[in-house]
């Protein structure tokens, strides 16, 4: 992998400087994209040119300055257009060639709409309007567990409505060709969870799972697809059952990611299946409140640095 890893600074109010200062510290080697003001007081850096290698001596730093200081815990809204330029900037290059990956730190959705006017509900989707793909996937992934909701950020009762067929049917798909694309698995073994407590117990609980889940991974399986289920969720997770598969295909956000954060909650990494770039970006938000005070753990930030290096060696990069 010639071209580097390119890691964005996320919301500068948050702990996105903190942990990737720790993560160079580490002997991780990435171009971090921002504002070297809002790095921690102390951190060695040199800026690099576009393109440039990371080296090995002090922080490389592609600058993008910003319009203010950051204060920590507290978002700027003078740095929120920042925040989305930097965004921006890392796409353009990676589809460049001028970058191997990219890596984003935490932003704050809120934080980029009060201050830029940012439509979109979170990286996921700016990440694919941004690559002009009409759907992406999230998927979180740890060493010994991947999750994919197929569902994200909806209410809980706007997920029968929007679990349709037609979305299942997507999600699964793209999970299939990430699995083997991004991860080098030749014939991925993909587990689809129940909406509904006991996957609906034969309609005693509800009918998705007959009506639509069923059909639809009967019809996935005739075509080759090694797809199981409608599972029940609550049997899902535990060691035995996780050997099953290669990663479980949910009905929604919490279904997918509370099991995640239970099993690796400082190591879980967030992936965007779908793009014709690698994304990957630490599972955890911008931690407001311990920003600026040295606490963070840069773990999360780690696995997902190391996981685009590894989806970009499965990709042939």
């Amino acid at each position: 992998m010639s071209a580097p890893v390119l890691l964005t600074c996320g919301d500068p109010s948050g702990v996105g400087p903190e942990i990737a200062a720790k993560a160079w510290a580490a002997g991780e080697r990435f171009v971090w994209i921002g504002d070297p003001r809002h790095l921690p007081e102390g951190t060695e850096w040199r800026e690099v040119a576009e393109g440039e290698g990371p080296g090995h001596e002090a922080m490389a730093v592609l600058r993008q300055d910003f319009a203010a200081h950051a204060v920590p815990g507290q978002p700027v809204a003078a740095n929120a257009s920042g925040v989305v330029a930097v965004i921006e900037r890392a796409v353009r290059l990676v589809q460049a060639g001028l970058g191997a990956a990219v890596c984003t730190a935490p932003i704050n959705k809120k934080a980029l709409k009060d201050g830029a006017g940012f439509a979109f509900p979170g990286h996921t989707e700016f990440l694919a309007h941004l690559a002009g793909v009409d759907r992406v996937v999230m998927m979180l992934a740890c060493l010994g567990l991947r999750v994919v909701p197929a569902t994200i950020h909806i209410p809980l009762a706007e997920v029968p409505t929007a679990l349709t067929a037609t979305l299942l049917e997507e999600t699964i798909r793209i999970t299939h060709a990430g699995l083997v694309r991004d991860f080098g698995i030749a014939a991925p073994r993909i587990a689809v969870a129940g909406l509904n407590p006991h996957a609906g117990e034969g309609g005693a609980m509800g009918w998705e799972e007959e009506r639509m889940m069923r059909p639809l991974i009967a019809r996935l399986c005739a075509e080759g697809l090694n797809v199981t289920g409608p599972w029940p969720a609550d049997t899902m997770f535990h060691a035995g059952a996780r050997k099953g598969y290669d990663a479980a295909v949910c009905a929604y956000h919490d279904q997918a990611l509370i099991p995640i954060k239970t099993i690796d909650f400082a190591g879980g990494v967030n992936v965007t299946l779908g793009l014709p770039f690698v994304r990957t970006s630490p599972d955890h938000g911008t931690a407001y409140d311990i920003a600026g005070r040295g606490m963070a753990d840069p773990s999360s930030l780690i696995a997902a640095l190391r996981m685009a290096r590894d989806m970009v060696a499965a990709r042939g990069g």
